[in-house]
């Protein structure tokens, strides 16, 4: 039984990702700094499979230095990594937007994957083996008006992952980008702080569900071991880019 650690586990992506992952017998590291949303997660996937949660902020390196390196017996060997957690906060022009946004957004989306991937790469050279998923989006693949700093730190995960490819080919380590479009998740929430703007976000299209993503991810990590996806761009299909969808009133 392969052992996967999620992080940003407690809601979106990384919520559908582990219950996708529960239901294929993988063991679970559920990550998030959220313990009452964890400790539920946990007590329900734990009738489809072995989990234990780590409540912890990817921004906060001892933190994860710390949990990761208390793991119980069993789940200490992680076969799989899923950096998941990031966010969004704001849509502004660089003239006027807010620099704690910035720091958050830099922070978890950056350096956050950072921490999590040097707390767990060093175990999965000592093997030879290991797969890191780190989830971008299409941000990351076009800049967009107002999206500077988020844009920027998505292309940073796109570099991030194609560098990590190419530091850990040696130890034969698949590395994959999945970059997601418009998801019905908290994240448009989050993005605009409850406001009036985050409802119309997903108004007049079917956009992209969590499960989606965390079918993607499941297949992903599925491939036999000639195969990686280093890199995939996934949209719903009213959307053709980061700002060209097209949506429908009635």
């Amino acid at each position: 039984m392969k052992t996967v650690l999620i992080t940003g586990a407690t809601s979106g992506i990384g919520k559908a990702t582990a219950y996708e992952l529960a239901k294929n017998k993988f063991r679970l590291i559920i990550c998030g700094r959220r313990k009452q949303r964890l400790i539920a997660i946990e007590k329900e996937l734990s009738t489809l499979t072995q989990v234990t949660s780590l409540c912890f902020d990817v921004r906060d390196q001892k933190a994860v230095d710390n949990c990761i390196s208390n793991l119980p017996k069993d789940f200490q060997q992680v076969d799989i990594l899923i950096n998941n957690a990031g966010n969004a906060h704001g849509l502004d022009p660089v003239e006027t937007g807010s620099i704690e946004d910035w720091d958050a957004m830099m922070d978890i989306n950056v350096k956050g994957l950072l921490y999590v991937s040097k707390a767990i790469i060093p175990q999965m050279t000592l093997r030879s083996s290991g797969h890191i998923i780190n989830i971008g989006s299409s941000a990351g693949k076009e800049v967009y008006p107002k999206g500077a700093v988020y844009c920027a730190s998505k292309h940073a995960v796109v570099a991030l992952t194609t560098g990590m490819r190419m530091d850990l080919n040696q130890y034969g380590i698949k590395v994959t980008a999945i970059n997601p479009g418009l998801v019905e998740t908290e994240f448009s929430k989050v993005r605009f702080k409850g406001g009036k703007q985050a409802d119309m976000v997903y108004k007049g299209y079917k956009a992209l569900q969590a499960e989606d993503i965390a079918e993607i991810i499941a297949f992903a990590i599925s491939r036999p071991d000639h195969v990686n996806i280093a890199d995939l761009l996934v949209f719903p299909s009213a959307q053709a880019s980061s700002t060209m969808v097209k949506k429908e009133f009635n």
